[in-house]
C-alpha cells in the first residue's frame, strides 16, 4: 500500500510513534486568501500544503447533517426582499439567508418538516422508506468502487447522519428539546425509521464490503456539556446505535476484521465519550480547544481511544510564535502515544493569515515523516 495508506492503516492501529496522517478540517478562510492572491480556483491543496492522499473511502447514501431523504424536497425560494431570502431546502427547512449570499455565516433557521406526528406521517417519513428503488441507484458500480479501494488497503467507512443531528434536522433544536418530554412517542417513531433505513443500506453494502469503520455524524455537544441530558441519550438514541451496531457486526463478510466505532460532534464532547464506548466508541472527533477540549488531557484520561482534530484555530490566528508554543506542547506526547490525526479543530477561520497557516502546515509536516 502506498505511504498515505499506510499512514491512516498506523493511526487506526494506534501505532506509536508512527508518521501522522496529513489533512485538514475544513476551511472558512479561502474567499480572504483568493482577494490577497495567495490562492485561486485551480490551487493544489494537497499539494500546497502538504497533505497526504485519500486513505478513506466512505460509502455514503445515509445522510451527513440531515436525513436521507429520497427524494429530497424541492429547494425553491419562498420570498425574497432587498435584504433576503427565505428559502426551502432539500431537507424540507426554512432558511433565512442574506440576499445573493448562501455560504460564509450561519443562516436563520425559521422551520422544519416535523411538526408532530401527523406532519411526520404524512409528509416526511414516506421519503424515508428503506425499499425506495432510487435509494440503491448505482449501488453496484459504488460498491466496486469501494472494494477496489479496500484492494489497496484504505478504510472502508459508512457514514452516516447520528441519531441527535437526524432528529434536529427534522424538527429543529429547539422545539426537539420540547418534544423529547412532551412527545416522546413521535421521537421513538423517528429514531425507528433512522434505524430502518440505516440498517437496511447497511446490510445492501455489506453483502459487497466489510466495514472497517462505522462513522455517526453527531453534533449533539455546545461548549459546556451535551445539549440533551446521558438519561435523554440512553432512551432515545443508545438502544438504536446498539441494535445497528450489532447487526452491521454480525453480517460482517471477514468475521475476524475489527470494526471501529467514530462519533463526531462540536463542543465539549469529552462529557458524552463513556456513553458512547457503550455503543463501541473507539474514535472520536474534532474536539474543539475553544469548548475546553484538551487532547492531551484526554489521552491521559482514555489512553486507548483514536482523535482527530484538536488544534486551536485562534491559536492558528494568532501568530507563529502562538503556533509553535502550541504544536510544542502537543504534537511531541501525542505522536508517541499513536491514534491522532491533528487538525484545526474546526474550519480555518477567516482571521488566520495565508503565511502563518502555511507555516503551521510546514511544521505539522514534521510529525508525517
Amino acid at each position: 500500500m502506498n505511504a498515505s495508506i499506510q499512514k491512516m492503516r498506523d493511526f487506526y492501529d494506534h501505532k506509536p510513534n508512527a508518521p501522522i496522517y496529513q489533512l485538514e478540517f475544513g476551511y472558512y478562510c479561502l474567499d480572504r486568501w483568493k482577494r490577497e492572491g495567495w490562492i485561486n480556483d485551480k490551487t493544489n491543496f494537497g499539494e500546497l500544503f502538504g497533505f497526504d492522499s485519500g486513505a478513506v473511502c466512505s460509502l455514503g447514501q445515509l445522510g451527513w447533517c440531515e436525513a436521507p431523504f429520497v427524494p429530497a424536497y424541492k429547494e425553491e425560494v419562498l420570498e425574497a426582499t432587498e435584504e433576503y431570502e427565505l428559502a426551502r431546502d432539500f431537507a424540507g427547512r426554512s432558511i433565512k439567508f442574506f440576499k445573493g449570499r448562501r455560504n460564509g455565516f450561519m443562516p436563520q433557521y425559521v422551520d422544519h418538516p416535523v411538526k408532530d406526528m401527523a406532519t411526520w406521517e404524512n409528509d416526511v417519513k414516506w421519503r424515508l422508506n428503506p425499499d425506495t428503488p432510487e435509494r440503491y441507484t448505482d449501488l453496484e458500480r459504488r460498491m466496486k468502487h469501494a472494494v477496489d479501494c479496500a484492494e489497496q488497503g484504505m478504510i472502508v467507512t459508512q457514514n452516516l447522519v447520528g441519531g441527535y443531528m437526524y432528529l434536529r434536522a427534522l424538527i429543529g433544536p429547539e422545539d426537539l428539546l420540547y418534544k423529547f418530554y412532551d412527545e416522546p412517542e413521535l421521537i421513538h417513531a423517528c429514531m425507528q425509521t433512522w434505524f430502518d433505513v440505516a440498517d437496511r443500506v447497511c446490510a445492501e453494502h455489506q453483502k459487497f464490503i466489510t466495514l472497517d469503520e462505522v462513522f455517526l455524524a453527531e453534533d449533539i455537544c455546545y461548549n459546556h456539556s451535551s445539549l440533551i441530558s446521558l438519561d435523554m441519550m440512553h432512551e432515545f438514541l443508545i438502544p438504536y446505535y446498539q441494535q445497528l451496531i450489532a447487526n452491521v457486526r454480525a453480517r460482517q463478510l471477514e468475521k475476524d476484521r475489527k470494526l471501529h466505532i467514530q462519533v463526531d460532534t462540536d463542543g465539549y464532547a469529552i462529557c458524552t465519550i463513556d456513553i458512547y464506548k457503550e455503543i463501541g466508541l473507539d474514535y472520536m472527533s474534532p474536539f474543539e480547544a475553544a469548548a475546553n477540549c484538551d487532547v492531551v488531557q484526554v489521552r491521559k484520561d482514555h489512553p486507548e481511544l483514536l482523535m482527530r482534530g484538536g488544534f486551536d484555530k485562534r491559536i492558528l490566528a494568532a501568530g507563529k510564535d502562538a503556533i509553535d508554543r502550541e504544536i510544542e506542547r502537543m504534537m511531541p506526547f501525542m505522536k508517541a502515544q499513536g491514534g491522532f490525526i491533528p487538525s484545526s479543530d474546526h474550519g480555518v477561520p477567516e482571521e488566520v493569515n495565508f503565511e502563518d497557516y502555511i507555516y503551521f502546515r510546514q511544521r505539522m509536516q514534521e510529525f508525517g515523516r
